[in-house]
């Protein structure tokens, strides 16, 4: 979720397909933590129950969220168009202000929520700058992103004299590295990995850079054909969720389970890659009707995912019994909070100065 891909782009003509893109990976984070609830127990355990299975089919779109985002970050930052100064400032200012912000607000409603002191709220406040803020987990990607910025003008400069060939190789070590979370299953270290080195052979290849790349490469030369672009979407779909089934079996925590819904997995690559090459292919320009809805919300779409999480936790605890199995639970529960995020930051943005705390 990379919020420069959650931010409008100043000074630059909106493109309707990437909004889309930005709502749909909105609504998918909305979809994730909501659905979390049913296979995550104490202690980060496996729940096995009738339903667990279910959710294997339900959930196994959502991890393309951060992928998204973050491809989008590249397709628009991508080289560095200013200078390095007015970059960061610019950037730094715009996801920052609105994440420290959120952060204290989040440390406040868990006074209300679940009951913390006082001193639990202060302490959270004053653990933003070491990890999380409020250890509310969808926060841990700011800081990656922060991260992706200070890289900007360091790929920039290869980014505008490479060619497409060199650019490919870059990507294909890359994709090669997402096999990395299947191999660990079978070998637990590989390619010079141990406790004394952090820096393995692909390291410098791995996580979410190839993302990154991704996004400029699609906006430089196009992404993939509607035809493989949905073959392998399908493909990715049913791959990831036969994972799951069989992992099911098996996980002794949440972690293992989760190793097929790794942001990072060449699972989740295929079908992140595939979804943005379909909606970059779209001719629909959104000037009227629903396009304009999906523009407003695209525009306030960090504080949609900054805030989101309070409307998750209410909304989970107020219809997750009524609405029966868990078919009905996770869209009916998900569609509310998503709903009622997107209507109260529409509100909020209404306010004064309200760009330094939502980031629109």
């Amino acid at each position: 979720m990379s919020p420069s891909a959650l931010l409008p782009e100043t000074g630059r003509e909106r493109l309707f397909p990437l909004d889309l893109l930005r709502v749909l990976a909105c609504f998918l984070v909305v979809w994730q933590h909501v659905t979390e609830a049913y296979y995550i127990g104490p202690d980060l355990t496996v729940v096995r129950n009738a339903d667990t299975p279910l959710v294997g089919w339900m959930n196994s779109l959502t991890p393309i969220e951060v992928p998204l985002f973050v491809m989008i970050s590249g397709y628009f930052l991508l080289p560095l168009r200013s200078g390095t100064a007015a970059f960061f400032r610019r950037r730094f200012t715009r996801i920052l202000g609105p994440f420290v912000c959120w952060c204290a607000a989040y440390a406040v409603f868990y006074v209300f929520y679940r009951g913390d002191s006082a001193a639990d709220c202060l302490r959270h406040i004053c653990h933003i700058p070491v990890n999380y803020g409020t250890e509310v987990g969808h926060l841990w990607f700011v800081y990656m992103l922060a991260g992706l910025y200070l890289l900007v003008p360091v790929l920039s400069p290869w980014l505008e004299s490479c060619t497409r060939r060199q650019l490919q190789g870059y990507l294909w070590l890359w994709g090669f590295t997402t096999l990395l979370p299947y191999l660990h299953l079978v070998f637990p270290a590989v390619l010079g990995e141990c406790f004394w080195n952090p820096t393995p052979l692909l390291h410098h290849f791995t996580g979410f850079t190839g993302y990154f790349v991704l996004g400029h490469y699609i906006r430089r030369y196009g992404g993939l054909r509607a035809p493989l672009a949905g073959a392998l979407l399908a493909g990715g779909y049913l791959l990831t969720v036969g994972i799951y089934q069989y992992r099911l079996a098996e996980a002794e925590s949440v972690s293992d389970l989760e190793v097929c819904w790794r942001f990072c997995g060449a699972n989740i690559a295929v079908m992140a890659y595939a979804v943005f090459s379909l909606a970059v292919r779209l001719k629909w320009k959104g000037s009227t009707g629903a396009g304009r809805w999906v523009s407003r919300i695209a525009v306030h779409s960090y504080g949609v995912y900054l805030c989101h999480l309070m409307y998750v936790h209410l909304f989970s605890d107020a219809l997750s019994g009524p609405l029966g199995r868990v078919y009905w639970q996770i869209p009916v529960i998900t569609l509310c909070a998503f709903g009622a995020t997107c209507l109260t930051v529409r509100l909020l943005a209404c306010l004064p100065y309200s760009k330094y705390w939502l980031g629109s």
